[in-house]
């Protein structure tokens, strides 16, 4: 068993909410047994079984509203509101025991709290009910459920598995290996509850911002049975329509940088998860999923080795960039190759072999006109509504500054973790093709702009359509530093380009398209600040450092403190994210957020920081 495999083995483990589909669901790993909490409404037949996120309509009648939940499942918090019933649903650990409590909320009608137990993925055991208990025979041990008050039988109920009843008047609850009582069982919760709020005042003035991103990532983080995965998938509402998980490259990697903050195994789990795909399509794809998809015709933006070199920088395992160096070389290699055109790197695609089944179900000319909106990862960005494609290529008609600047940067960081490694030969390549590129990237800037402009390959045009990627340059460290301070001076702090209250807008406010608020066309995003931030890191620009550092935390402690939303990106006019259907509630890379001002108070190591 290999060192991906035992991670992979050692995390899959205990209680915790692994299924994908159901978030009152509490499995047990390997056993796969599970206990799912359900609500039943004593005037109607009907029950809700599965609790799962109400990605758009969380203010509705009906929803399930996640709050604290620790990584390992030692304690998670939910409210539940269902026709008119209201409720609290926490959990707990004690040893190897499961504690749940169910808690009305405010002045409830007559309904009932419902356990009901199965076993998952089709793993080997028997559960029965015995004398009130439900008993689960499973290899290698015996567990057994106790109601912690009286279990009502005979009520109408569609399950066909054992299960506990009670009426949910007061608190109730059950607990695994022995009889508790609801006193017992809220003592284990509150102490379980306790430990996990205090651990974030370690953070100081971030203890908050740490919450909001730590609880979007665990809630976020499942088991895929198939794979033996532990992953931390972008959201659960995009997983159900992609057969149990969807891994997206850029969105990963992320997830491993917020989850080195407190868990070096998740960390270690999703970007040795993503990297690895490489062996499988010579490029780390868009996306993977539970499809099983045979070819996948992009990439995106290559940010693994920053986030890779930056994991080691906290924990310095020298393991995990040997695991890592091979392939994340072979994908910058693969780029070089098959992106390149009059000099520079582009967005692009591969052309499917007819026999390959696509991921997407588009056709393949809507693809190409896509290609440079799709590999970038930013979907509609106006920057390339009138790009065009090359059919001889297979790339985009269209040099962008932000390509270039993160290319340059993975040539950079690649040469780093060569040398930490001793691979000198790939050290001297990799500095060969950084500086290649990097001269190229100077060659966009233009002076009486005072910026880098993309520009279209096709007619030779300089595009003086403005996005924070025009700061990317900033992480190759291709500007003089006259250069950065002149960027910043009149566009980073410039109020009609990307200055404001709530900042980076995706495209500057002067733009045509910044009145959409449509995704990319406007909209702030985590991904962005943070890349931005960390290009800051490699000059001497404290100031614009701070203020992107405090704005990105006060944008997302706004709803976070008002509904407990992370959102996947949020209005650059009023700072909501709930005005838009398109922006997901609990999007773990929203809490890129408040990862930037960590990183400037120094809890994680500063990214323009040398490495011995």
């Amino acid at each position: 068993m290999d060192r991906y495999e035992e991670l992979m083995t050692s995390l899959a483990n205990g209680w915790n909410t692994w299924d994908t589909s159901n978030t009152l669901a509490h499995v047990l790993l390997p056993e796969g047994f599970s206990l799912n909490v359900s609500v039943k409404d004593a005037f109607s037949s009907y029950q809700r079984k599965r609790m799962q996120f109400e990605p758009y309509n969380w203010q509705a009648n009906e929803s399930s509203r996640p709050s604290l939940h620790t990584y390992g499942g030692g304690y998670t918090e939910m409210f539940v509101t269902w026709k008119g019933v209201c409720s609290r649903v926490q959990t707990a650990t004690e040893g190897e025991d499961l504690v749940i409590l169910v808690s009305p909320t405010g002045d409830e009608r007559k309904s009932y709290i419902f356990i009901e137990s199965g076993l998952l993925w089709n793993r080997p055991g028997h559960i029965e009910f015995q004398d009130g208990v439900i008993v689960a025979s499973l290899p290698g041990k015996e567990i057994r459920v106790f109601p912690a008050q009286e279990h009502l039988p005979g009520l109408f109920l569609d399950t066909q598995t054992p299960h506990l009843a009670f009426l949910l008047d007061r608190p109730g609850g059950v607990s695994t290996g022995r009889r508790r009582s609801v006193s017992e069982i809220s003592d284990i919760i509150e102490s379980a509850r306790s430990a996990h709020v205090e651990s974030k005042d370690k953070y100081g003035e971030h203890a908050d911002a740490y919450q909001a991103m730590q609880t979007g990532m665990a809630w976020n983080t499942i088991y895929h049975e198939s794979e033996n995965l532990v992953i931390t998938p972008v959201s659960r509402s995009w997983n159900i329509t992609h057969d149990g998980y969807v891994l997206f490259e850029w969105d990963t990697f992320f997830a491993a940088y917020m989850a080195s903050l407190d868990s070096k195994e998740l960390a270690y789990a999703n970007a040795l998860t993503i990297t690895r795909t490489v062996r499988r399509y010579g490029y780390v794809p868009d996306a993977i999923n539970g499809y099983g998809a045979s070819f996948i015709p992009f990439s995106q933006p290559p940010v693994g080795s920053l986030i890779c070199l930056e994991l080691y920088r906290k924990f310095r395992d020298k393991w995990f960039l040997e695991e890592v160096f091979d392939d994340l070389l072979t994908w910058n290699r693969w780029r070089a190759q098959t992106r390149q055109r009059d000099g520079y790197v582009c967005w692009g695609w591969n052309p499917p072999p007819a026999s390959e089944q696509l991921l997407h179900s588009v056709s393949t000319d809507d693809r190409k006109s896509r290609a440079p909106c799709l590999e970038s990862g930013l979907d509609n960005s106006p920057m390339y509504d009138d790009a065009t494609f090359d059919e001889e290529t297979c790339t985009c008609s269209f040099a962008d500054v932000g390509l270039m600047g993160l290319y340059v940067m993975d040539c950079d960081k690649l040469a780093t973790i060569a040398r930490l490694l001793g691979r000198n030969a790939e050290a001297q390549e990799l500095d060969e093709r950084a500086d290649r590129f990097r001269t190229k990237l100077r060659s966009m800037w233009d002076d009486e702009a005072g910026t880098y402009l993309n520009v279209r390959l096709d007619t030779g045009e300089k595009q003086y359509r403005y996005a924070p990627t025009m700061f990317y340059p900033l992480l190759a460290n291709a500007p003089t530093a006259q250069q950065a301070e002149r960027m910043m001076k009149e566009h980073f702090y410039n109020p009609e380009e990307f200055w404001g209250e709530w900042i980076l807008p995706s495209i500057a406010r002067n733009d045509p398209a910044y009145p959409d608020q449509d995704y990319w066309r406007g909209r702030i995003w985590g991904p962005m600040n943070l890349l931005v931030y960390m290009g800051l890191c490699n000059y001497d620009l404290p100031e614009a450092r701070r203020a992107l550092a405090e704005k990105s935390e006060k944008l997302l402690l706004k709803e976070w403190h008002e509904m407990g939303h992370v959102h996947e990106n949020y209005s650059a006019d009023t700072g909501a994210g709930c005005d838009k259907e398109s922006s997901v509630p609990l999007y773990h890379w929203g809490g890129l957020l408040c990862l930037i001002p960590m990183i400037e108070d120094n809890f994680l190591p500063a990214p323009g920081e040398s490495i011995d």
